[in-house]
């Protein structure tokens, strides 16, 4: 078969489709979404020879759900007019276009072992209720404008925000509406903690990779679709490697530069982008994985990424295997059900309380918090499975592994935002709605979250991680924070819940901002991107000022608020709209996440490097004074006349009065 016909997940379409049509201009009839079986994750079985072939037709099937669901979003009047309008123009096309994919995948199969039994039975797909019907205080909120025409319109984003959302809400249209929110504060508290016992493996192990600050972007999924240009039909926030995209090979992943404090994680952590709908056009407005396919809005940069690898409740740890993918969560879970959803929303001062199918409404001065907790067994052979999930499982109740598993370092992701509560009763016009990228039929629903790991840590550093994990310690870049700690001002109802201290401050309250911001540095770098990827322009080749790296939070580095060079950024540290826009690789074959960017990145990385400084110790307090410099330009000529005046006749009086007894003398 043909390489071109799979260099890239959004090739083809729609018979004379254009990209305006596929856009979506108009919201899905009905609010109705599409729901097809999920055949990924029923081949739990394919050789390897035949692997690739496979992974390459899977996302293909994604790109064909994906274009049926854009068809159905602009036939909104034709479905109104005409019933059997979606059977006849897409729901039967696509059970014709998946038929013939899911047969490719049998003969593919079928060449070097057994030809997998009914997927046949899973190329039917259907119409499903979205729940996205606006309420009645909704009707009529955007003003008949179709969702996305206020996009590369070039009009004030203030005066746009949550302009052009649509019935069903979301700059684009296709969500978040106000049901996928809920007050955080209405939510009991629900987290359980297995009880450590026996053989327990007691310890933590943290590193520091930043919080992407540089911008590094792409719709790929490298462990679902490897080889296939947004094969994810949605952006992804990526720190520490910096090779990631669909054709990274396990070597180019092994060679690549990492945004970690400790060179020797070069693992690959990434999660779909937070975006605010407020009207903002990022640069992938019209390009797949974003404005086409419905993600649309301002990509939010994280206040803060702790990334901590914990022991078991039962058993010692052993290493992870090196190049070990896992996939957390379940990017489909909005229609496939909950069963694989593992992402958890909260806030900060309230994390007793987690969220899987509602995006949390936080009180002011708390911040939005999203949790992955990874799968803790591996099945000690695989690094990777067909359909990415049976190489490893998460533990019981009482955190044993299933028969045959062996437990290994938990990662537990945990990110944090400084955004506010939106404003649902007016749609997010007031105060603009929030959502994680999806695919477009998933509807940007808070249960779809995931979070991906491909682990490259050294193997020397990795054997430091499990001895210290299972020897009772805290060790690692960042190992002094407890992500958790601390207690969100006015929140004393739920200790041990808060967040790092000084998160979740509002920019108004800087008298206590430097007294508990600097207890966060040890995470340090949150600007671990700031130093710019490999081939950015600038000049620094991806290291802090200091020459260390990653924002350069080396312990022999003075604290940021000496550092004059590094003035903070105003803001929380996110890319507000108008500033140098981020980085964007819709078409990783083109760059990969490595290339140069010019000056746009010269300019960028300036702006990263002060945003990361503000966010590790802001706000900066004034201390850089610069005594000396001030001393030597308040004088002037006449002050040091002044000053030496005095001197001057006392050196006379001197001198006089060595003549006068000397003459004496003479005399």
């Amino acid at each position: 078969m043909a390489a071109n016909v799979y260099a890239s997940a959004t090739d083809g379409g729609w018979d004379g489709e254009a990209a305006e049509t596929r856009s979506g201009t108009g919201a899905p009839a009905g609010g109705a979404t599409i729901d097809c079986p999920d055949v990924g994750t029923k081949l739990t079985s394919v050789p390897e020879q035949a692997r690739a072939e496979v992974d390459k037709e899977l996302a293909l099937l994604d790109e064909q759900i994906a274009q049926a669901y854009q068809r159905l979003s602009a036939s909104a009047q034709q479905i109104q007019q005409d019933s059997g309008f979606a059977d006849s123009a897409i729901v039967n096309p696509l059970k014709d276009k998946r038929a013939a994919t899911l047969e490719r995948i049998a003969i593919a199969i079928d060449r070097v072992g057994d030809r997998p039994e009914g997927l046949d039975d899973l190329a039917a797909c259907t119409l499903r209720d979205s729940g996205n019907q606006p309420s009645a205080g909704a009707e009529g909120q955007d003003g008949g404008e179709q969702p996305g025409q206020d996009q590369g319109e070039g009009q004030d984003n203030e005066q746009d925000q949550g302009q052009g959302q649509g019935a069903n809400g979301g700059q684009a249209g296709n969500g978040p509406v106000a049901a996928d929110f809920v007050d955080i504060k209405n939510v009991q508290p629900n987290v359980n903690t297995p009880r450590a016992e026996g053989n327990a493996s007691r310890g933590s192990f943290a590193t520091s990779c930043g919080v992407n600050e540089n911008g590094l972007f792409n719709s790929d999924n490298v462990i679902v679709a490897p080889g296939v240009s947004n094969g994810a039909h949605h952006f992804h926030d990526y720190v520490g490697n910096q090779s990631n995209d669909a054709f990274a090979s396990d070597q180019d992943l092994a060679n690549a530069e990492t945004s970690c404090v400790d060179q020797g994680d070069k693992s690959s952590y990434y999660w779909p982008v937070l975006r605010l709908q407020n009207g903002t056009q990022e640069q992938d407005a019209q390009k797949p994985g974003g404005g086409i396919e419905g993600n649309a809005g301002e990509i939010v940069t994280p206040k803060q990424v702790t990334l901590n690898f914990v022991g078991s409740p039962r058993d010692k740890v052993t290493a992870m295997p090196r190049l070990l993918r896992i996939i957390t969560g379940d990017a489909k879970s909005f229609v496939n059900g909950p069963a694989n959803a593992n992402a958890s929303w909260s806030c900060t001062g309230f994390e007793d309380r987690q969220l899987k199918d509602k995006y949390p409404l936080c009180p002011q001065g708390s911040d939005v918090v999203r949790t992955f907790k990874f799968q803790s067994c591996w099945d000690g052979r695989n690094i990777d499975s067909a359909n990415h999930r049976t190489h490893v499982a998460f533990a019981d109740a009482a955190g044993a592994c299933p028969s045959g598993f062996r437990a290994i370092p938990q990662l537990v992701q945990r990110i944090v935002y400084d955004v506010d509560a939106p404003s649902l009763q007016d749609g997010g016009r007031t105060t603009p709605l929030f959502a994680v990228d999806s695919f477009p039929e998933q509807l940007h629903k808070p249960v779809t979250d995931h979070g991906d790991f491909i682990n490259v840590f050294d193997e020397n550093l990795m054997k430091k991680m499990v001895d210290c994990i299972n020897e009772g310690r805290t060790c690692g870049a960042g190992a002094g924070e407890e992500p958790g700690q601390g207690e969100e001002p006015g929140q004393g109802e739920d200790p041990g819940q808060g967040e790092e201290p000084g998160q979740g401050e509002e920019p108004s309250q800087t008298p206590e901002a430097p007294q508990e911001e600097p207890t966060r540095t040890p995470e340090a770098p949150q600007d671990g991107n700031a130093g710019g990827k490999p081939g950015d322009a600038g000049g620094d080749d991806g290291k802090g000022e200091d020459g260390k790296g990653d924002g350069g939070k080396g312990e022999s580095e003075p604290p940021a608020a000496e550092k004059p060079t590094a003035a903070p950024k105003p803001g929380d540290g996110s890319k507000a709209p108008g500033t140098t826009a981020p980085e964007v690789l819709a078409t990783p074959s083109s760059g990969g996440g490595t290339g140069d960017k010019g000056g746009e990145d010269a300019d960028g990385l300036g702006e990263s490097q002060a945003v990361g400084t503000a966010t590790s110790a802001a706000p900066t307090p004034s201390a850089p004074s610069q005594a000396e410099p001030q001393a030597v330009g308040q004088g002037g000529l006449a002050d040091t006349g002044a000053q030496l005046w005095p001197a001057a006749a006392g050196a006379v009086l001197v001198l006089a009065g060595f003549v006068v007894l000397r003459r004496v003398r003479r005399s």
